[in-house]
C-alpha cells in the first residue's frame, strides 16, 4: 500500500461554448496533461472519469470519450458527476498500490445540454419533490432564506461575494465571466429565485479537466515538485433536503475535519495559505466558510467584510473566481484541485497567491450541498 499519493499534472481548458465535440474536448486535455508530465498512455495505469448521462445528453455516455483520455484497454471507471469524488477515488486507487499512476479527469459541456434547473431537478424523487419544481437554483435561494433569517445576513453580504470572485476572474484566462462590479451592480442584475439574483448563481460552462496522480516512486521519476494530496474526505447527507438541516453544514464539517486531522492541521485558517471553494451560488460561500471550521456558524459574512479571504487578506478564497465565474458542472470539483495546485507550484500567473505552501480544494453536490469533498494539498 502506498503511503503518499502526489498530483504531478494538471490541465484545463473551459469557456461559455466550446467549439469542439466533448471527446475532442476530453483528447485535449488529456494530451497537455500527458505532454506536460512526460508519460506515456502505457504508463497511466487506470483513468477515473467524472461525467454524467444527464450531462452528455446521452446513455453510457462516459464510453463516448475514454478511448479519448486514454482509456483504450485501460482499467477505466466512472464517479458519476462529481470529479471531487473522482479525485477522491483515483486518490484511493494509487494509494491501494493496485496503480502507480492514475488520470481523473472531469468534463461538461452545458452549451449542448439542457439548463441546469431542468438537469438537477432529475436530483429528485418522481412523486414528492420533482412535481414542486425543486431543483438547485431553488433549493439555493431556500437554504439562503433561512440564512438570512437566522442569522441576519443580507443580500448585499451575498453580492459581496460576488464582487470579489468576479474580480478575481478578470485574471483567468479559463474564465466564463469575469467583471468589475460593485455590490449595486449585483443587486440590479435579475433574481433568479428570491434572495438569489443572476450574478450571485453560476453560469452554464463548457469545460474539462484532468489531473495526473502517481504514488511517492513514481512521482519522483516525473517532477521534483509534487504537490502531495495529505488529506481527503468526504460525506453526505440525507437525499431528502426535509430531512437535514441546510445551514447545519454536518456533511462539510464532518469531512473538513477528517482531512484536516489527516493533514496535521488543526488552525485551518492560520495554516492554509489559499483554499478554492465550490460555490454555485454567492450566499454558499460564507456558509462554506463556516463549515470549513474558517469561522463560527453566523460569522461568514463577517470574514468577508474583514477581508479575510480577499486576494491579499489571510486566505484567499477563489483567486480563480471559482463556480460563480466557471460552471462545467462534473468538472468544476477538479477543477478546484487544479487551481489549488497551480497555486502550490507557483504557476498561477497574475492570480498566484505569494509563497503558498499549502492549499484546499472543496467540491460540492446536491442540491444545498448534500455532498462535499475536502482535499487538502501540501508542496
Amino acid at each position: 500500500m502506498s503511503e503518499k499519493v502526489a498530483i504531478i499534472g494538471v490541465a484545463q481548458k473551459c469557456g461559455q461554448n466550446i467549439m469542439d465535440s466533448v471527446r475532442g474536448l476530453s483528447f485535449e486535455v488529456t494530451k497537455t496533461v500527458m505532454d506536460k508530465v512526460g508519460i506515456t498512455r502505457e504508463d497511466i495505469g487506470t483513468i477515473v472519469a467524472s461525467s454524467s448521462d444527464y450531462w452528455q445528453g446521452m446513455g453510457c455516455s462516459n464510453v463516448f470519450h475514454y478511448d479519448a483520455a486514454a482509456g483504450y484497454l485501460k482499467d477505466s471507471t466512472k464517479a458519476e458527476e462529481d470529479s471531487g469524488l473522482a479525485l477522491a477515488y483515483g486518490y484511493m486507487r494509487v494509494r491501494s498500490g493496485h496503480f502507480d499512476t492514475c488520470l481523473v479527469i472531469g468534463i461538461t459541456k452545458c452549451s449542448e445540454v439542457s439548463s441546469i434547473p431542468t438537469l438537477t431537478s432529475l436530483y429528485n424523487d418522481p412523486f414528492y419533490q420533482r412535481p414542486i419544481a425543486l431543483e438547485e437554483i431553488s433549493a439555493a435561494a431556500l437554504q439562503a432564506s433561512q440564512y438570512m433569517n437566522k442569522y441576519g445576513i443580507s443580500e448585499e453580504d451575498g453580492a459581496q461575494v460576488a464582487v470579489k470572485n468576479l474580480k478575481n476572474a478578470l485574471f483567468n484566462s479559463n474564465a466564463h465571466r469575469k467583471m468589475r462590479a460593485t455590490v449595486e451592480d449585483i443587486m440590479e442584475s435579475p433574481v433568479t429565485a428570491y434572495p438569489l439574483r443572476e450574478l450571485m448563481c453560476c453560469p452554464a460552462s463548457d469545460g474539462a479537466c484532468a489531473l495526473i496522480l502517481a504514488n511517492e516512486k513514481k512521482a519522483k521519476e516525473y517532477t521534483d515538485e509534487p504537490i502531495w494530496i495529505t488529506g481527503i474526505n468526504w460525506r453526505v447527507e440525507p437525499y431528502f433536503m426535509g430531512d437535514r438541516d441546510l445551514l447545519e453544514n454536518q456533511a462539510l464539517k464532518v469531512a473538513s475535519k477528517k482531512a484536516f486531522e489527516m493533514a496535521g492541521i488543526k488552525k485551518p485558517l492560520k495554516e492554509l495559505n489559499v483554499a478554492e471553494i465550490c460555490e454555485p451560488y454567492a450566499f454558499q460561500e460564507l456558509l462554506w466558510y463556516e463549515g470549513l471550521g474558517f469561522c463560527k456558524d453566523g460569522e461568514g459574512a463577517k470574514l468577508l467584510k474583514d477581508e479575510v479571504t480577499e486576494m491579499d487578506g489571510e486566505l484567499p478564497v477563489n483567486p480563480s473566481g471559482g463556480v460563480l465565474s466557471t460552471n462545467p458542472f462534473c468538472a468544476r470539483g477538479a477543477i478546484r484541485a487544479t487551481e489549488a495546485a497551480l497555486q502550490l507550484w507557483g504557476k498561477a500567473g497574475e492570480r498566484q497567491v505569494p509563497n503558498a505552501e499549502k492549499a484546499l480544494a472543496h467540491s460540492v453536490h446536491g442540491l444545498g450541498g448534500q455532498l462535499h469533498t475536502v482535499v487538502i494539498l501540501s508542496r
